[in-house]
């Protein structure tokens, strides 16, 4: 394993710790589907991350990130997240472009324009989609949202983070104002048709779970009986 990892190899560390693999073991499976590719292709990778100290790798359970592999993954995160705020804020890209675009410059920006973009942006915490930006020693905080979906009638919910990997639906969501820092209310559910109510702003809309899906919070206050 080189001294710097590969494009490879911080692609399968960003998965890993996207999927939860900094704090529980992470199925091959699961991997391959975040990355599109074949699970021998995983194995080996794997046992590569294995044997370079950045992964714990146990054949026919999964892996986990060792210290080493998350730090090296979240300085990736950092700049993917560092650059999809510069894109948007600075140059005015819409928030449903500029994932693509970051998955091929996190690779390829040095540790001095990463901190340069840093100072810029003013050290931020978010990246557009709300999501955390680790900061430059690998801080990362921890935070208990749900899903959308899961908040029930009469709940205020702050929506905090928006799944970035569907340019279609973050454009659907914008327009609806299901946007990062956003407040709604559940209306109402009706379980027949499976079918939320939300309230944002001063209209109603009405969407499926699945419409939902990617989309997660946390309570702005009690629900109104309980007050």
């Amino acid at each position: 394993m080189p001294q710097h990892p590969t494009r490879a190899v911080e692609d399968y560390l960003k998965a890993i710790h996207g999927l939860g693999g900094a704090e529980s073991v992470v199925s091959p499976i699961d991997i391959a589907d975040r990355l599109g590719v074949r699970a021998p292709s995983v194995t080996g990778m794997l046992k590569r991350l294995a044997e370079a100290d950045l992964a714990s790798y146990e054949p026919g359970h999964g892996a986990q990130l060792s210290a080493r592999g998350i730090a090296e993954a979240r300085r990736v995160i950092r700049r993917h997240r560092l650059v999809e705020l510069f894109l948007t804020r600075v140059l005015g890209l819409d928030w449903s472009e500029v994932d693509a675009e970051a998955e091929a410059l996190e690779h390829a920006i040095s540790p001095r324009l990463e901190q340069a973009i840093a100072a810029y942006l003013e050290e931020p915490v978010e990246d557009p989609h709300g999501h955390p930006i680790p900061t430059r020693e690998g801080g990362m905080p921890q935070r208990q949202l749900q899903r959308l979906c899961d908040f029930r009638t009469g709940h205020r919910v702050v929506i905090r983070e928006a799944q970035d990997d569907n340019p279609e639906r973050l454009r659907r969501w914008q327009s609806l104002g299901l946007i990062p820092g956003a407040l709604i209310e559940i209306v109402s559910f009706e379980p027949l048709d499976n079918l939320f109510e939300i309230g944002v702003g001063e209209r109603i809309v009405r969407l499926g779970p699945e419409a939902l899906a990617g989309l997660r919070g946390e309570l702005a206050g009690p629900m109104k009986d309980e007050e």
